[in-house]
Formats: structure tokens, C-alpha cells, sequence
């Protein structure tokens, strides 16, 4: 069973039902003890990072999700599912005073800036159909320009490092809806260009993993995805 985490936000019957398509025995649950039983965990995401952070943990659904990623449990965070796997997030919280993730990669997330490097303007939110690319193997990406981080034309790219991503073209397209971004980490595995260049994959563990982009909004790319981390559930 794959337990599709409510935590009271989020666009959760979409992921379902995605799940669901692909063969996943996926239940919507917000209580910590069907987490805890449960062979794979999704924790979609809209909303604010310290709105997520304090349900979770009046709900007692945090420490059930630490248990478990801890344990080896296949785990996806979608989109606010990814933010919170790090550290801390400015997102909804006080000047100052971040809000503390589940702690399974360092950093803080942030908003994503307006202006790339060279001054460009970009809309933040960042809203629709964008390129995933396989990051480099240090990880770091955070201070490349859109004209900097997609590859030549005709340039051979390497395949992504990522169970998620299996067959998953370089370059394909998902769809995004988001404000702020991940920090440059050694387990980003693919990356995105707005007005920065962005983690749109993370692998935190052998079995976690979190995704900036919306699979099940991703059409047939996305139903790719969501059928890869169905398998690697029925693997594990």
C-alpha cells in the first residue's frame, strides 16, 4: 500500500489517482499509523512550508515520516514534498526564524529570485511547462544562468542517475508550479531553469526521493515517473 500523505494541503486526489493509473495501491491518509504500515509513502505538496511543518506535527504525522524514510521506506515528495525533506524553509514563517523540515538534506528553502544573474525578469511564480535536466555529479547548479545550464543543441547529454527518472529523456518537460526552490545539495540528480538554475530532482537516500515538478500533472512524462516509483516500491 502507498500512503499518499494528508497533511490538510495539497492536491492530493490528483496523485491518487495517478498512482492508481500506473498500478499503485495508493489510500489517501492523514494518520501516522497507516504511514507507519505502509510499503511506500508520497507526500504531494501545495501550501505554505510552516503552515505543512505545523499540521504535520499536531497531526504526529513528522516523526512517523522521519521513522520511516530513516528505515529505508520508498519515499517521493512532491513539489512542497520536496521542500520539506531539508532542513528549514522560509516559506509562511516569521522574518528570520525558518520553519524545521524533516532534516533528510542540509539547507534552507528559499524564494526564488526575479532577476537571473544577468538582470532578466522573470515571473515568480514560476507556472508551467518546463526542461529537467540530469545535474552534474557535484550537485551544484545554483549560480547558472538559463543560457548556461541547457545544453548545446545536438550536445549528448547524460542519462539520468535516478531510479524516478528511468527512460525519462534529458530535457523532457514537466509541469511546475512553485515559488521557492531547493538549496544546491550533493543529491540533486536533475535540474530546472527559471531565472536560476534549480534542484527538480533530489535522491536524499537509496529511497528517498523528491521531485520539484508535478508528475500527475505531467501527462505521459509524468505518468512515467509515478509508474517508475510504483515499481521501485514493488522492488524494495
Amino acid at each position: 500500500m502507498i500512503a499518499v500523505v494528508d497533511y490538510h494541503k495539497g492536491n492530493l486526489k490528483s496523485v491518487e489517482r495517478g498512482l492508481r493509473f500506473v498500478g499503485g495501491d495508493a489510500r489517501i491518509t492523514d494518520d501516522p499509523a497507516a504511514i507507519r504500515n505502509a510499503s511506500a509513502i508520497v507526500l504531494p505538496g501545495v501550501g505554505a512550508y510552516a503552515d505543512a511543518v505545523a499540521t504535520m506535527a499536531e497531526l504526529g504525522q513528522d516523526e512517523a515520516l522521519r521513522e520511516r524514510i530513516a528505515a529505508g521506506v520508498p519515499f517521493m515528495g512532491i513539489c512542497l514534498g520536496l521542500h520539506l525533506l531539508f532542513d528549514e524553509g522560509v516559506e509562511g514563517a516569521p522574518a528570520g526564524s525558518p520553519a524545521h523540515g524533516l532534516g533528510f538534506a542540509r539547507g534552507v528553502v528559499e524564494r526564488m529570485p526575479r532577476l537571473s544573474a544577468d538582470g532578466a525578469a522573470f515571473k515568480v511564480p514560476h507556472v508551467g511547462w518546463n526542461a529537467v535536466w540530469p545535474a552534474t555529479p557535484d550537485g551544484r547548479h545554483a549560480s547558472k544562468t538559463a543560457a548556461e545550464a541547457a545544453p548545446a543543441s545536438g550536445e549528448q547529454c547524460e542519462p539520468f542517475a535516478c531510479p524516478l527518472l528511468a527512460n525519462v529523456k534529458p530535457g523532457e518537460y514537466f509541469y511546475f508550479t512553485h515559488s521557492y526552490i531547493a538549496p544546491e545539495t550533493p543529491g540533486t540528480v536533475a535540474v530546472t531553469t527559471h531565472s536560476v538554475t534549480f534542484p527538480s530532482a533530489v535522491q536524499v537516500s537509496e529511497t528517498a526521493f523528491g521531485l520539484q515538478f508535478h508528475p500527475e500533472k505531467s501527462s505521459d512524462a509524468g505518468m512515467l515517473v509515478l509508474r517508475n516509483f510504483v515499481k521501485f516500491a514493488e522492488r524494495a
